[in-house]
């Protein structure tokens, strides 16, 4: 029989296969299964203004001074008056866009001139120094990946299930390669004095930000004052000219637009460790200084207010740890109830968003997705029961309870309290 006509005819070969299918047909019906599957998850149509036609028909745009995205890919981060959220749906890989890092600042963004801008550092060293970013930049230099994340990231989780999406439940956490010279480097230059303790490091914006930073070992050996982000200047958002890297601490305390560095003794108690950033605990006492950022994970795909059919996915999804390395993603396909292990994808970094991967087919049936982290200290990420037992709801800072995703009979994804 000829091999097309048996293929229209949908016989079976002699074995207890399913029939053939036409090849034609096949392909269509999959792109067309394809383009309905993923409308929600576009970033964004065409744009009017480009022209449809065949690209090997009509000569392309002519070279740039700095490079776009394309006009078909236009993700965006929700933004207020002081923030702006990652859309860690539409995301590739673990390195944020520095375009798409999300933000935080207290009183606007400064506008400064590095040529005018200097960072001192004094207290308790032997050789009080004033650096230029010119000088900075002739010591040696150092490059990681290390994930930021502000202590209020997810903290509608202590009053229980919003619906929302992951960008606006889980939007102030990303990941960018930073570039500067090591916090060490500088204090060495200085003769910082055994006695000293902690630091107090100082922003330039409006808002005078100041935080104090235990000289811990981690902190000794990790930290990095910053020019670079991704390769490039820092963005005016994220500190230009000057950062505080501290991997793995929360947000608020990787200091943007970092002009002084002071040695001392103990903390410095300044109102934004007093007033904000502290967590108030059951009895009403306030729990300062919890600066590391626990283990952590969510899933990224499904996820809140995505649509989905039934068939194949990959469960994808992100992981940290303000502790070390991701050891390893647990997914639980009902609620909690049983566990598998996920896998890693590749680079695996410490102190750094971590991808996981899970394979699952949906029947179409009610079903709450969730994922845990377990880092290389044996941390494993806790349920939202289990952290408000010990935390209870009053805090706004270091949530890391477990995401629960309820998808629907209809395929809806909601966030829910499992």
């Amino acid at each position: 029989m000829d091999t097309d006509r048996a293929e229209e005819s949908g016989r079976h070969d002699g074995s207890t296969s399913a029939p053939l299918v036409d090849r034609r047909r096949f392909l269509a019906g999959s792109a067309a299964l394809i383009a309905q599957g993923s409308a929600t998850l576009v970033f964004g149509a065409a744009p009017a203004d480009v022209t449809e036609g065949d690209p090997m028909r009509t000569p392309g745009s002519p070279a740039r001074r700095y490079g776009d995205r394309s006009p078909f890919e236009a993700p965006v981060r929700l933004s207020g008056g002081s923030h702006s959220l990652t859309p860690l749906e539409h995301l590739h890989g673990i390195v944020t866009p520095s375009s798409l890092h999300f933000e935080r600042h207290h009183n606007g963004v400064p506008a400064i001139d590095p040529l005018r801008h200097r960072l001192l550092i004094h207290g308790l060293v032997d050789r009080p120094l004033i650096f230029t970013i010119h000088e900075l930049q002739r010591f040696p230099s150092v490059s990681r990946h290390a994930f930021i994340e502000c202590a209020g990231n997810s903290r509608s989780g202590w009053q229980g299930a919003q619906d929302l999406t992951l960008q606006e439940l889980h939007g102030l956490t990303s990941t960018s390669e930073w570039t500067g010279v090591k916090l060490s480097t500088l204090l060495e230059a200085t003769g910082v004095r055994p006695e000293a303790a902690w630091m107090l490091a100082e922003g330039s914006d409006a808002a005078g930000l100041t935080r104090s930073v235990p000289l811990t070992g981690d902190v000794l050996s990790e930290a990095v004052v910053c020019y670079g982000q991704n390769g490039e200047a820092l963005r005016p958002e994220q500190g230009y000219p000057l950062r505080l890297l501290l991997p793995g601490l929360e947000g608020n305390i990787n200091v943007k637009w970092l002009r002084r560095l002071k040695l001392g003794t103990a903390p410095f108690m300044t109102r934004w460790e007093t007033s904000k950033y502290t967590d108030l605990m059951p009895d009403g006492s306030a729990y300062q200084f919890s600066l590391v950022m626990e283990a952590k994970s969510v899933i990224t795909n499904p996820c809140g207010r995505q649509q989905i059919h039934p068939g194949f996915h990959e469960i994808r999804g992100l992981a940290w740890s303000g502790r070390g390395r991701v050891r390893k993603v647990e997914v639980s396909l009902d609620a909690g109830g049983t566990w598998q292990e996920a896998q890693l994808q590749e680079p695996v970094i410490s102190k750094c968003h971590t991808r996981f991967r899970f394979p699952w087919r949906w029947n179409g049936q009610e079903v709450i997705l969730q994922s845990r982290c377990v880092d290389d200290t044996g941390y494993r990420q806790p349920s939202r029961e289990a952290l408000v037992k010990v935390r209870g709801v009053h805090s706004n800072y270091h949530y890391n309870g477990i995401q629960s995703w309820k998808i629907d009979r209809d395929g809806l994804v909601r966030n829910v309290d499992a």
